[in-house]
């Protein structure tokens, strides 16, 4: 079983007690404690404590960082019949990665508070007996209250069970909070991504005509935002803006370019009125002939064309051709 670390090699066997005594006693010391190590493996989650010395809470703990990843963190009634059924009984019990900060018993590994639905108490615990009794300790293989948890002095001395997280740095994709469970983990992913590992991105409805639109995380995916802009004699109607949700939804319908419209024109008293509308009844690029009927005379243009001012707001205006 290679040593996580090698310590930087200065300790490699109980042999080596004499070696870094004029160097540095915390790493031979913290390789001999490693030598005298027992562990209990579980797929990618492992299990470990030290069965030749006993430590205080806060020493436990030390150890444990050291090699592993903390004091054991206890995440269900299925881990703690599994670790009552594999470990062996020891007259001191095990320290756990529970204690008590600000009156507020806590995991220290996730700094969480310890819900009630999460407690495992023995049965009148916690009492606080003495005094200071602020730290956690886990019964294993007692007669009574077997698997259950104890509040407990932090410097009596018991051993160190430790746990070997199977969580990585990069797992899950870096999208989802990684859940450690017996033998292996789960992902628990962020809103926008699904799939075992948070590897898959939530896709939106493809936006045709194509917008102007940015893709962090891949082709109208979760994040992907679009900026809506109509061409001149054109004004948008709805949002300018959209965004791609974690629900696959964009924030809003996509909006739509409508003609601006003209005021309509009305035909006088004597004469006509001859329109062509491309975009709709008076709206851009609409065009208005005039004429006049027998006895009367045209007095202004003959024809009027529907255009659009670009001052900033598509205000239309009738300009004379």
């Amino acid at each position: 079983m290679p040593m996580p670390g090698s310590a930087g090699g200065l300790c490699s066997s109980p042999r080596a007690w004499g070696c870094g005594w004029n160097v540095t006693r915390l790493l031979c010391f913290a390789a001999i404690s490693w030598v005298l190590v027992t562990q209990v493996e579980v797929g990618a989650w492992t299990y470990h404590y030290g069965n030749k010395s006993d430590y205080s809470w806060e020493l436990a703990r030390n150890f444990c960082r050291s090699f592993y990843t903390d004091l054991v963190a206890i995440q269900n009634q299925g881990e703690i019949a599994y670790l009552n059924s594999v470990l062996p009984r020891h007259r001191t019990y095990y320290w756990i990665g529970i204690r008590r900060r600000n009156d507020v018993w806590t995991w220290v590994g996730t700094n969480k508070a310890l819900t009630k639905e999460a407690e495992n108490w023995a049965n009148r615990e916690p009492n606080n007996k003495g005094k200071n009794q602020d730290c956690v300790e886990i019964y294993i293989k007692r007669d009574r209250d077997a698997g259950r948890w104890n509040d407990e002095n932090c410097q009596k001395e018991k051993r160190a069970l430790c746990y070997q997280a199977s969580c990585q740095r990069f797992s899950c994709s870096q999208r989802g909070e990684c859940v450690e469970t017996i033998g292996n983990y789960a992902c628990d992913c962020y809103p926008g991504f699904y799939g075992p590992e948070c590897e898959h991105v939530v896709r939106c409805k493809n936006l045709d005509p194509g917008p102007d639109c940015s893709h962090p995380l891949g082709e109208f995916s979760y994040n992907s935002t679009c900026k809506f802009q109509c061409q001149e004699g054109f004004e948008l109607q709805g949002l300018d803006t959209l965004q791609c949700l974690a629900s696959g939804n964009w924030t809003a319908a996509a909006p739509e370019c409508a003609a601006v419209k003209c005021p309509a024109l009305a035909t006088l008293g004597g004469g006509r009125l001859n329109c062509t509308h491309w975009h709709g009844d008076f709206t851009y690029n609409s065009s208005c002939a005039f004429s006049c009927e027998t006895g009367f005379v045209l007095n202004g243009a003959e024809t009027l064309e529907c255009t659009a001012l670009d001052n900033g707001q598509g205000v239309p205006v009738m300009l004379r051709v």
